[in-house]
């Protein structure tokens, strides 16, 4: 199949969050399923001069944004068999961040409207368009109106209908509506001919009201095209045996040398240097909706246990100051780094012991997927892709990749970080838990053959 791949941000090219590192990985896991696939990125200004020096401008059109007629000039960038194609437009993209403009509406309102632009004006044979998240979300809109002649939504006013070049005819409640104002993630989920979200639990948690951020409504109508599919990570990057952000590589036949990663850790955060005390860890965004104020609310009682804690991470203010606190209290227990840096993230994985994740909501997640990877034990809450890639431990069987808790409360994530420590004082069933962790397949293959069943489901359908 040919397939179109279109998000807002892509790893290497730039970056804030999983979705680029989905756009770095999928797209590659489909091509090696056989398919002909290609990327569409906006060109931000914080691309790199050595991404910039390699691409080459193929095409330029202009794109009617109401009494606007704006540039859009295609540069292509080849690797590795793969074709990314980047739209540059120097008034919405030359910006000094990726989202958070105050005209983020009509920015992405541009971008959607050129990719379709682009699959005309270059012709491009396509089977498949992918679109992902609220900033792709009129793509499907506009690839069904333009055939008629020819948490994070993205909701604005009204007034972005006539930017756009909508009729108002689909500012309706089964349409863009949302509230008096359009919606574009609603526009996605509307127009779409199928939904995917990034694990079969968080497929489910949407069609309700604590998960569904007010669209579980429109996700309830339109769940006959709605699946879950698990996000996987890219195992030449994540793997102990070759990282090269990692001073001593590892594998689950020979394990040994993640227990001097672990030396390396604790002298990077300021910890005293001790084999057989137990490192818990973090690398996390800051934010409220990652389970903090559980971590809060219970870190006292448990830096009382003979344990170390690190976390890497920014994010807000509150959570920053209370890592600080307890770093300032704990000096031998606690490491805090308020910053985000990947080759520390990488050594965190590496040299922990065990990986924390009480999360509110996490659609798929990606840290437990590399903690896993490296051996590093996660403790979860059961929430979306959290509970379909976390195996309980069962110490009477000896099976499991981790822990997990289901309801979201302290003392619950306080006493299962405790029958982690049990088992951790146990070394063969602890070493036999790490071995699991590190032979539990969390790539990409699986997750793009699922794609490929979905893809020519929809091809079948329709011709």
């Amino acid at each position: 199949m040919k397939i179109l791949f279109v998000a807002s941000e892509m790893a290497p090219f730039a970056k804030t969050g999983g979705l680029a590192d989905v756009a770095g990985s999928l797209p590659f896991a489909l091509q090696r399923e056989g398919h002909q696939v290609s990327v569409v990125l906006p060109l931000y200004s914080r691309i790199g001069e050595n991404f910039r020096q390699k691409m080459k401008k193929v095409k330029e059109f202009y794109v009617d944004l109401d009494w606007r007629h704006q540039y859009a000039g295609i540069h292509l960038y080849q690797e590795d068999g793969l074709d990314v194609y980047f739209i540059d437009n120097e008034y919405y993209f030359h910006r000094h961040a990726l989202y958070g403009m105050y005209d983020d509406g009509e920015r992405f309102v541009f971008f959607n409207k050129a990719v379709v632009q682009m699959i005309k004006e270059l012709d491009l044979e396509t089977d498949i368009v992918h679109a992902n998240d609220w900033h792709t979300g009129l793509i499907p809109l506009y690839i069904k109106d333009f055939s008629r002649g020819q948490e994070y939504q993205g909701i604005f006013p009204p007034e972005i209908l006539g930017l756009a070049g909508l009729s108002t005819e689909y500012f309706h409640e089964e349409g863009l509506k949302y509230y008096e104002m359009v919606n574009f993630m609603k526009a996605g989920i509307v127009y779409c001919d199928a939904l995917t979200t990034v694990s079969q639990s968080y497929a489910q948690e949407i069609k309700y009201e604590f998960y569904g951020e007010s669209l579980q409504g429109i996700i309830r109508r339109h769940e006959y095209k709605l699946m879950g599919i698990i996000n996987g990570i890219d195992y030449d990057l994540y793997n102990p045996e070759t990282d090269k952000r990692i001073p001593y590589h590892y594998s689950v036949e020979d394990p040994e040398d993640k227990a001097r990663n672990k030396e390396a850790l604790q002298r990077t955060f300021g910890l005293p240097v001790k084999e057989d005390v137990p490192v818990l860890s973090m690398v996390s965004r800051l934010v409220e909706m990652k389970g903090l104020d559980l971590v809060r609310y219970i870190l006292d009682e448990l830096l009382q246990e003979d344990i170390q804690v690190v976390v890497l991470g920014t994010g807000e203010k509150e959570y920053e100051d209370m890592f600080r606190h307890f770093q300032w209290k704990y000096p031998d227990k606690m490491g805090a780094h308020i910053y985000f840096n990947e080759e520390e993230a990488h050594l965190v994985y590496a040299g922990s012991d065990i990986f924390l994740m009480p999360s509110m909501a996490e659609p798929c997640g990606i840290s437990q997927l590399i903690a896993l990877r490296y051996g590093t034990v996660p403790v979860v809450r059961e929430a979306g892709g959290l509970k379909d890639t976390v195996i309980p431990y069962n110490e009477f069987t000896q099976e499991g990749t981790g822990f997990s808790f289901a309801n979201y409360n302290a003392h619950e994530l306080l006493h299962t970080i405790r029958r982690a420590l049990e088992v951790y004082s146990d070394k063969d069933s602890w070493d036999g838990l790490v071995k699991r962790t590190m032979k539990a397949k969390h790539d990409w293959e699986k997750s793009s053959m699922e794609y490929t069943r979905l893809y020519n489901t929809l091809l079948h359908q329709r011709w």
